[in-house]
């Protein structure tokens, strides 16, 4: 029997970028047409690499700087999720360049809360396995600024529950806009100690 199960879910990507500096407060992802996924992510990225530095977001496992797993190749953030960030905000929309994004998907209800491990596949056979849930964080907030001024510092509340997933890439190929992805879930139970 598979572990992991196709669901009956897609998401039409919208939007594809790659942040291709380090310089965090400029947090900038220029828009592209397509992706190439490799093991290592999107070369050239400033996340891309299959290992990276550990982060506070894991400072309970492991010192600051301790190499690990890559699974913070890729963030990827829905559509539907975005607006309600920008309601939230009070600004017409937020554009996911700022957010330091790989991709944005539309389709699928409460993005953010797939199960770890999902699988998102594209047409070409380019797999991505959802790491978990991105927690929102002052960068995208600092970036922001450049287009909302004083509304930017909202970010963070309002991206709360919404900031989307990072993720990894588990079969590499190409992502285009308007590619469909199909989302396969763990087949386990829900964990209910």
């Amino acid at each position: 029997m598979p572990a992991l199960k196709p669901t009956h879910y897609t998401a039409e990507v919208v939007w594809l970028g790659a942040v291709m500096t380090g310089d965090r407060k400029g947090l900038m992802a220029p828009a592209r047409d397509t992706l190439e996924f490799t093991f290592a992510g999107v070369s050239g990225a400033s996340h891309a690499g299959l290992t990276r530095p550990s982060c506070v977001r894991v400072k309970s496992q492991f010192a600051k700087g301790t190499p690990i797993r890559n699974e913070r190749q890729l963030s990827i953030v829905s559509q539907e999720e975005l607006d309600q960030i920008a309601a939230k905000m009070g600004v017409d929309a937020v554009d996911p360049a700022r957010l330091g994004a790989t991709m944005v998907i539309k389709g699928i209800a409460d993005f953010s809360h797939v199960p770890p491990s999902s699988r998102l596949q594209a047409p070409s056979g380019a797999t991505v396995t959802v790491d978990m849930e991105n927690r929102p964080c002052q960068f995208p907030a600092m970036s922001l600024q450049v287009d909302h001024g004083d509304s930017a510092k909202k970010f963070k509340s309002a991206a709360k529950d919404r900031r989307g997933v990072t993720a990894w890439v588990a079969a590499e190929g190409r992502v285009r806009v308007g590619d469909v992805l199909t989302l396969h879930i763990p087949d386990q139970p829900a964990w209910t100690p």
